[in-house]
């Protein structure tokens, strides 16, 4: 599309005149969710609306900068958990120093806190010579204690603008001993749950929310009365279905912050007296009862097993699940098949040879070391899928969920080369622990016919998309001896060993009279 001259003079005049943005700062309210473009507006509106004076309460207390932080955070703490200020604050009220962590991302109200602390009593300009006189030793003594509040407020806000922009206790964080203190990878998968569009995505997956909504709903004679646990909870989403369908009491539980929105989304629900929400892990919360008699959680990773979940899980059933109790879900099937898609090869690594003229053959390096998530054509599937790996969630055991299997295949259709294998799973969902679990061959489609309330669904390359996708293990193209030979080979399944939520899967696999082959590759 040309542009002429002259729209371009009047599009540059037209910007010429126009102001630069000026950042706006905005004040949430103490006690709600209100904002105000000042400080003092602010103030005002604590005052006549909720008849908390926030300076006059800290000169009362005496406080000094830090304490003032915890003041604040202590406030939105309560107002955040639904909670009544004490009649009369006590120092002792936010003694701790959780309250030094703020309640509110990027919170305008400690960055000012400056203007707050120099509303402190001041000296009147009138008055005697002598009222003067007597004054002036105590007024440099303020000065020299503001001037002290003010340097430990410029180390304190450059604290919270490094903090804020990466999460609370990150990379920055020192031991005892000075040195650095190295994040576990685990630190970054709770973090990245905190995120909405993390929880958007999942949400608005039909096919996993609609399973789990089905289930509950479709099997309330199950839920009903019944005390339910909710393992990495995220929105609450899942617990809000189980207290809908008459559970009795719903334990959600998320190390990730976002538990704190869960327990909103749970409030502005009327949910509250049926669901309670813990923050921190499975392995570390303190649960208000010693048996539940459902544990529901979403726990799936990409190829089923990364992110690691899982484990958590099954340390909440041996531990909490009452004997006969059910896990929801209840089984999964890892399936593998061989692919041939020689667009996507041309899209993807033929590419480097030729972009825009210039070969960039380097780029290629480690194209073949990492899984792929992504979604594949089905017409990119070349042979029968295999179920290498049918879990059993109600008698796996954690060190089940690193393995060997066998699996095999035979090509369907003639092809020139053989690109890869394609992992995806099934999930399961029987509403009675003494129901024979699928066989591994058994589609969802089938077995949600077997019996009413029985549900299931794919992540596979034949049916509707999901999040999950699927995870492509992508080889150089192979050429086969035989026009639609067998494949036989074995796959396994283990922990990277820098990042135990991550996967390494290692293939080998011959033609029927050929070498075996073997390549590992790493989903992280």
């Amino acid at each position: 599309m040309s542009i002429t001259s002259d729209s371009s003079n009047s599009d540059a005049a037209e910007w010429l005149d126009v102001e630069p943005d000026e950042e706006q700062i905005t004040f949430v309210s103490l006690f709600g969710t209100e904002t105000f473009s000042s400080i003092d507006d602010l103030l005002a509106h604590s005052k006549t609306q909720h008849g908390f004076d926030l300076v006059a309460t800290m000169n009362r207390l005496g406080l000094e900068f830090h304490d003032a932080i915890k003041l604040i955070n202590f406030i939105r703490s309560c107002t955040q958990e639904k909670q009544s200020l004490p009649q009369t604050i006590t120092n002792q009220d936010f003694s701790d120093d959780k309250y030094l962590k703020p309640v509110l991302d990027n919170d305008a109200l400690l960055f000012s806190l400056d203007e707050i602390l120099a509303e402190q009593p001041k000296n009147e300009e009138s008055g005697s010579a002598e009222d003067k006189s007597s004054l002036g030793p105590r007024n440099k003594q303020l000065e020299e204690e503001l001037a002290a509040v003010k340097e430990q407020f410029a180390a304190y806000r450059l604290a919270v603008e490094e903090t804020l922009d990466k999460r609370w206790g990150d990379e920055n964080d020192t031991t005892k001993s000075g040195n650095e203190k190295k994040k576990d990878p685990s630190d970054y998968y709770f973090e990245s749950y905190a995120y909405n569009d993390i929880h958007e995505t999942m949400l608005k997956d039909e096919i996993r929310t609609d399973a789990y909504r089905d289930f509950i709903y479709e099997n309330k004679q199950i839920f009903q009365g019944k005390v339910v646990l909710d393992i990495g909870c995220g929105t609450g989403i899942l617990s809000m279905f189980c207290a809908k369908a008459g559970a009795a009491q719903v334990i959600a539980v998320d190390k990730s912050d976002i538990i704190h929105k869960a327990r909103e989304n749970i409030f502005n629900n009327g949910l509250a007296k049926t669901i309670t929400c813990l923050h921190g892990a499975i392995e570390d919360v303190k649960l208000s009862v010693g048996q539940v008699d459902i544990i529901v959680s979403e726990w799936m990773g990409y190829c089923l097993l990364y992110e690691a979940m899982l484990p958590s899980v099954l340390y909440a059933r041996d531990k909490y699940l009452r004997p006969n109790g059910l896990l929801v879900p209840s089984s999964a099937t890892i399936w593998m098949a061989p692919v041939h898609d020689s667009e996507y090869v041309a899209d993807t690594v033929s590419f480097w040879r030729d972009v825009y003229g210039f070969d960039m053959k380097a780029m290629q390096e480690g194209i073949y070391d990492e899984a792929r998530i992504l979604t594949m054509p089905p017409a990119a599937v070349c042979g029968k899928p295999h179920p290498f790996k049918v879990l059993d969630l109600h008698t796996v055991k954690p060190e089940d969920l690193v393995f060997t299997a066998e699996w095999e295949s035979e090509i369907t259709r003639n092809i020139d080369s053989l690109d890869g294998f394609l992992i995806w799973f099934d999930n399961f969902f029987v509403n009675s622990r003494d129901d024979k679990l699928p066989e591994s061959q058994a589609t969802p489609e089938n077995f949600a016919k077997q019996k009413p309330g029985y549900v299931a669904f794919t992540t596979g390359p034949f049916g509707k998309e999901t999040h999950w996708k699927q995870g492509l293990l992508l080889q150089p193209p192979t050429v086969l001896k035989a026009a639609q030979p067998k494949l036989a080979g074995k796959i396994v399944f283990s922990a990277l060993e820098e990042n135990a939520r991550a996967l390494d899967i290692q293939v080998t696999w011959a033609e029927e009279g050929q070498p075996e082959q073997s390549r590992l590759w790493k989903l992280k």
